[in-house]
């Protein structure tokens, strides 16, 4: 008996990709000049004056007189918006203020405060005195009890001295997670009214009127003159 004969199967074929196309999509910074494949554009002048819908050759034409460049703003835009502008003078102030937001920022921490059920008030005092040094500089606080042997039976004296520190240190943050039970901890998170940023920013600013008023100049702006040689005070 003669078999039929089967026609093996082709392997599957990933279709061919333009790569310039795919290198183009994945390019963070926006579109200028020749590289704007567009038939027209509404344009926006170098002091944010609206100039209208043009033709993409009359915005590159006009962005060569006036020794600009032509750049892309908003591509989604139907037309896409583009707008006449120095665009390696755009891009250096764009990098300084990146530069500038990254040393400013600060990472909020999360600090740990630990008591017990039966703390001495002098003990508390000095916790609740952590707790507010550490919101006050914007970091987050964890405040923990640990529960001992019959202590675990009393969780609401726990929740009720969680509840004494939130009220005492309100002033300078907030419950952001409620008193809750883990094993043999109950655990608070307290945070911070102002932010890490902000917070290092006023402690420079009171530093500085401190030294204003001592008649001393700040850390930033000390000299190395003699005090012999300094001004006389009027």
């Amino acid at each position: 008996m003669r078999l039929p004969c089967v026609r093996a199967r082709e392997p599957f074929r990933v279709p061919a990709v333009d790569t310039d196309v795919d290198k183009e999509q994945h390019i963070s910074e926006p579109r200028i000049n020749d590289r704007i494949r567009v038939p027209e554009v509404r344009l926006v002048g170098p002091n944010g004056e609206q100039v209208g819908i043009v033709r993409v050759e009359d915005a590159l034409r006009l962005a060569q007189e006036a020794d600009l460049d032509l750049v892309e703003v908003a591509p989604q835009a139907r037309p896409p918006v583009c707008k006449l502008m120095d665009f390696g003078k755009f891009k250096y102030e764009s990098d300084m203020k990146a530069r500038e937001a990254r040393r400013n920022q600060a990472n909020t921490v999360l600090k740990e405060i630990r008591l017990r059920l039966k703390i001495d008030p002098h003990d508390y005092g000095t916790k609740r005195g952590h707790v507010e040094r550490f919101l006050k500089a914007g970091d987050k606080v964890k405040v923990m009890i640990m529960f001992r042997g019959r202590e675990q039976s009393r969780p609401e004296m726990g929740y009720r001295l969680l509840q004494r520190m939130a009220a005492d240190v309100a002033e300078f943050g907030y419950v952001e997670s409620s008193p809750k039970q883990d094993g043999r901890n109950m655990i608070m998170v307290i945070g911070p009214h102002k932010k890490k940023a902000e917070a290092k920013a006023e402690q420079r600013r009171k530093r500085q009127v401190e030294a204003e008023t001592q008649g001393v100049e700040p850390p930033e702006t000390t000299t190395s003159q003699p005090a012999a040689e300094a001004p006389a005070e009027a």
